[in-house]
């Protein structure tokens, strides 16, 4: 990148540019004008924060009842923080959806077992594994 683009980086980016529409003007790759504004710490001059659209919706909290207000465009929160969202949880395992429990009868050894979560299993222990797989003699 020579000085003359760098320069117009900095402008451009100063004037609220996005990434895509300098890398086009100044014709560099958009990976190029990203790392650079990124390590020089090239921001676009808003000061205005953007905007948080409230739904007017307001739900309480699922933990302790404090009020959540809903922010348009998404997912409707269920917890007020994440104290409450963990709390919540550890008081309701029953509720969470866990995987299955696979049952299995190992290759090498003949022996039955079960794993959690993990249905490509074919080996009881990893010794089953290697005296199948290369050559360790039949079933024990």
């Amino acid at each position: 990148m020579t000085d003359i683009q760098r320069a117009q980086v900095i402008k451009l980016r100063a004037a609220g540019n996005s990434y895509g529409s300098i890398a086009r003007t100044v014709g560099i790759s958009l990976n190029t004008v990203k790392s650079f504004c990124r390590r020089n710490n090239i921001t676009e001059n808003s000061d205005a924060p953007v905007p948080v659209i409230l739904t007017g919706e307001i739900t309480l909290c699922e933990n302790c009842g404090r009020e959540i207000r809903q922010i348009a465009k998404q997912k409707k929160k269920r917890f007020c923080c994440d104290k409450c969202r963990n709390e919540w949880w550890n008081k309701h395992l029953d509720k969470v959806q866990r995987k299955t429990v696979y049952d299995f009868k190992c290759p090498h050894c003949g022996k039955a077992f079960s794993i959690y979560g993990d249905s490509r299993r074919k080996y009881c222990s990893h010794e089953c594994y290697i005296a199948d797989r290369f050559g360790g003699g039949g079933n024990e």
